[in-house]
């Protein structure tokens, strides 16, 4: 059963914060070109596609949390320093997507974006990016883990 709840847990990482991860670095660049070619209307689709693909898959993000406590829960590394840090981590990330990536990139969606609107959404996608970045170190460092690495 752990193998099958870890192997859900990283394809759903993959599958999910994958594109949320590629889709939201994209965003600020290609928002900075609508914002330049206002006229251009393949410039505005690209930008409502990334940000429909960031909505859409940070939904479907939730499913790794949900697997992550199931696998940890049935290994029984709960309470292992690691994984709280994880959690902790994942938590913060989650809520720089919700509270300012996402409302930054609706923002611009809706034509109220300026240069410096695309600098801030850039800025706070680097910060969830970062987030992920220490969360999958951890999953795959776990130091003082007795599971192995």
């Amino acid at each position: 059963m752990n193998k099958f709840l870890l192997a859900v847990h990283v394809l759903a990482a993959i599958v999910a914060v994958g594109p949320v991860t590629v889709a939201a670095s994209m965003f600020p660049p290609a928002a900075r070109r609508a914002l330049a070619a206002p006229d251009d209307p393949r410039a505005g689709e690209t930008v409502r596609l990334l940000h429909r693909i960031c909505k859409v898959y940070a939904v479907v993000g939730v499913t790794v949390p949900v697997f992550g406590f199931a696998t940890a829960s049935n290994m029984g590394v709960l309470g292992s320093a690691w994984l709280i840090v994880s959690i902790a981590l994942t938590a913060l990330a989650a809520l720089v997507l919700v509270a300012l990536v996402l409302p930054g990139q609706s923002a611009l969606v809706e034509g109220g974006g300026t240069r410096e609107a695309t600098v801030r959404v850039a800025m706070f996608t680097g910060i969830f990016n970062l987030l992920w970045a220490a969360v999958t170190i951890l999953m795959i460092v776990r130091p003082g883990s007795t599971t192995g690495a």
